[in-house]
């Protein structure tokens, strides 16, 4: 159900299931998590098989859940989520075709959403009575804002790659995701890491900057040699 192909700067991991559209079943996302906390690439390329990103959550499985093994799957779900906003790569989501629900929620997690002009983007289970509950109702008004994150996760509605790039869900629109999972992998890769660790610093912004000052400096001795050679060259395109 998961694919992981390796290169020297980046992980694929595809999911792969599209006659269920790569919903994902408990063992998927035990399998998804392990495929990023393996990764040692400084990106991961985080996609699915087929006509569809990630339709979230096998319903066919939801549906034979009592209360207790419901709130498991939640928390499972959870730990993926977790697992891809943790790691030390930088996780991009190359979203083509649908994701609904907990494929929404996957994208959400990941440092970088980048679309085709085909996807379309949905929180549907308010329609079936339930809620994305991998992460979403937290990390989805963090990055689009109150107003539009109860819109989605209240209508249900779908929206284009082009609405959720207007909302910030998306950053880019490209014919090929992958492509900006290249562009990264060309950096240094400690650079990548700490930005990364740095950005996503939830903490005081004195603690931020105190940390931020801290990394730079580990990072300018790290590289000097090739600051002092690029500072030689020209400065970087």
């Amino acid at each position: 159900m998961i694919d992981v192909l390796d290169g020297a700067e980046i992980r694929t991991v595809t999911i792969v299931r599209p006659e269920r559209r790569n919903a994902l079943t408990p063992d998927g996302l035990d399998d998804l998590a392990r495929a990023v906390r393996e990764a040692h690439q400084p990106v991961v390329y985080l996609c699915g098989e087929g006509a569809a990103f990630c339709a979230g959550a096998d319903l066919d499985i939801v549906a034979g859940l009592d209360r207790e093994s419901a709130e498991e799957f939640a928390e499972r779900g959870q730990r993926v989520t977790n697992e891809i906003e943790r790691a030390d790569s930088v996780v991009v989501a190359g979203i083509d075709g649908a994701a609904r629900g907990g494929g929404v929620e996957l994208a959400l997690a990941c440092d970088l959403r980048v679309a085709t002009p085909d996807a379309t983007f949905a929180e549907p289970g308010v329609q079936l009575g339930i809620f994305g509950a991998w992460g979403g109702t937290a990390r989805l008004p963090d990055i689009v804002g109150l107003g539009d994150a109860l819109d989605l996760a209240l209508s249900g509605r779908v929206v284009t790659a082009e609405d959720a790039r207007r909302m910030g869900l998306v950053s880019r629109i490209v014919e090929e995701p992958r492509s900006v999972a290249e562009e990264i992998a060309v950096n240094a890769p400690d650079a990548l890491r700490i930005v990364k660790t740095r950005v996503r610093d939830r903490s005081s912004v004195n603690v931020q900057t105190e940390r931020e000052a801290e990394a730079f400096g580990e990072l300018v001795a790290a590289n000097a040699a090739d600051i002092a050679a690029r500072r030689n060259s020209g400065e970087p395109k």
